[in-house]
C-alpha cells in the first residue's frame, strides 16, 4: 500500500511522541502559542519551542555533560547554521580529511549528520540517553538554545562556544521559508503577514529572535576567550578573515604552510553554497526527524527580505532591533 500524506507523519510534526513525566507535567504550566509548523509552541525560561523540542531541551539540561575539549556552535534558527558546521567540522579534521579529498565526509554527508544538534538530534528521545563520554576530543555539537538554557555543564567548563547570527530581516525571511517547507500540503502555508506578526511578538522557534542574540553578545563581550560572536553577513563579505579567526578561536589556526598552500581556498570551495546544494546527498537526503536535507538550502544570500517585505515591514523590524540591540552596541 503506498505511502500517503496521512499515513506519514514526519518526527518532527510528532508532538507527543515519547515525552518524559518532567516534560508531560511541565507543559501545561507554560504559556502556549499557535506554532508554525508544529501545532504549538510553548514558552520555557522566556523562549519558545515546539514540545519535541522542549523535551530535548530537559533531556539535555538533565544529562548532558561538557568536556572542557568540546566545542559548541550555537545559531539562531536560519543564520547559516549548516554553512558553519561544514566550516567548523573541515578546519577541525582537516589534517584527517584534507578538504581536497575525493572521499570528504562532506561530499557524503550532511553537515547536520556530521555536526549533531544537542536538543534535536541527541537528546530527543526521551527512551535513550546517548553515552558520549568516549568520543575522541575535541567533541564539537550543535545547537539552538539560548544561553539561559544551555545546560550547566557547558557554562561551568571551559567548553567553547561559537555563536552565529544574522540579520533579523534576513533570519525571519529564511525561516519563513524553511518552516513553510517542512508543512503539510494539507496544512497550507503561514502567510507572510501572519508570520511577521508572530515574529515581532517574539514568537518563533527559539525566539524571541532579539533576546537570544543579546545574550550572547554580552556574553561574549564578558568572556571574549569562551564565546566567539560571528555574523553571516561578515561570514560572506570576508569569509578568508573570518575563517582564519575561527581556527585560531577553536584551537586549530591556520599556519602560513597551509596558507600559501591554499589551504583557506580549498576548504571556502568544500563548504561553498554552490558544492553542498549541489551534492547528491544534500539534493535527496534526508534527517533521521524526517526534514529533506534541500530545505537546508534555499539561497544563503544577504538581502533577500528585499524582496519580501513592505517599507512598513522594515521599518517595524528595523525599530525593534534598534530598541532591543542598539542601546547595547549591537547593529546589523
Amino acid at each position: 500500500m503506498p505511502e500517503t500524506e496521512s499515513s506519514v507523519v514526519p518526527k518532527y510534526l510528532e508532538e507527543n511522541r515519547e515525552l518524559s513525566q518532567e516534560c508531560k507535567e511541565l507543559i501545561p504550566t507554560l504559556p502556549l502559542e499557535k506554532g508554525w509548523v508544529a501545532s504549538h509552541l510553548h514558552q520555557y525560561q522566556g523562549f519558545w519551542h515546539t514540545t519535541r523540542q522542549l523535551q530535548g531541551l530537559l533531556s539535555c539540561q538533565n544529562h548532558f555533560q561538557a568536556h572542557h575539549t568540546d566545542l559548541l556552535i550555537v545559531t539562531t534558527p536560519k543564520s547559516g547554521t549548516t554553512w558553519l558546521k561544514a566550516w567548523t567540522y573541515s578546519l577541525l579534521h582537516r589534517h584527517k580529511h584534507h578538504p581536497t579529498n575525493q572521499n570528504h565526509p562532506l561530499l557524503t554527508h550532511n553537515p547536520h549528520f556530521l555536526v549533531p544538534f544537542l536538543e534535536l538530534d541527541l537528546y530527543i528521545d526521551n527512551s535513550s540517553v546517548p553515552d558520549l563520554s568516549s568520543l575522541p576530543s575535541p567533541r564539537l555539537f550543535s545547537t539552538h538554545l539560548p544561553f539561559v538554557s544551555l545546560p550547566k555543564s557547558v557554562t561551568q567548563t571551559s567548553c567553547k562556544i561559537v555563536y552565529l547570527c544574522r540579520d533579523p530581516k534576513d533570519a525571519f525571511i529564511s525561516l519563513w521559508h524553511f518552516t513553510n517547507s517542512l508543512r503539510l500540503q494539507s496544512m497550507g502555508a503561514n502567510s507572510l503577514h501572519e508570520a511577521f506578526h508572530k515574529f515581532c511578538r517574539g514568537v518563533s522557534l527559539y525566539g524571541p529572535f532579539w533576546e537570544h542574540v543579546l545574550e550572547y553578545w554580552q556574553k561574549s563581550l564578558e568572556h571574549p576567550s569562551k564565546i566567539m560572536f560571528m555574523r553571516f553577513e561578515e561570514m560572506k563579505l570576508k569569509p578568508e578573515f573570518v575563517l582564519k579567526e575561527l581556527a585560531t578561536f577553536v584551537g586549530c589556526p591556520v599556519s602560513r604552510e597551509e596558507e600559501e598552500a591554499g589551504v583557506v581556498q580549498e576548504i571556502l570551495k568544500l563548504c561553498s553554497f554552490d558544492n553542498l546544494s549541489n551534492l547528491q546527498v544534500n539534493k535527496n537526503g534526508k534527517l533521521s526527524s524526517g526534514e529533506a536535507h534541500q530545505a537546508f538550502f534555499r539561497r544563503g544570500e544577504i538581502g533577500d527580505w528585499k524582496n519580501h517585505l513592505t517599507v512598513e515591514m522594515i521599518q517595524q523590524l528595523d525599530g525593534i532591533t534598534e530598541e532591543k540591540l542598539g542601546q547595547h552596541g549591537l547593529r546589523f
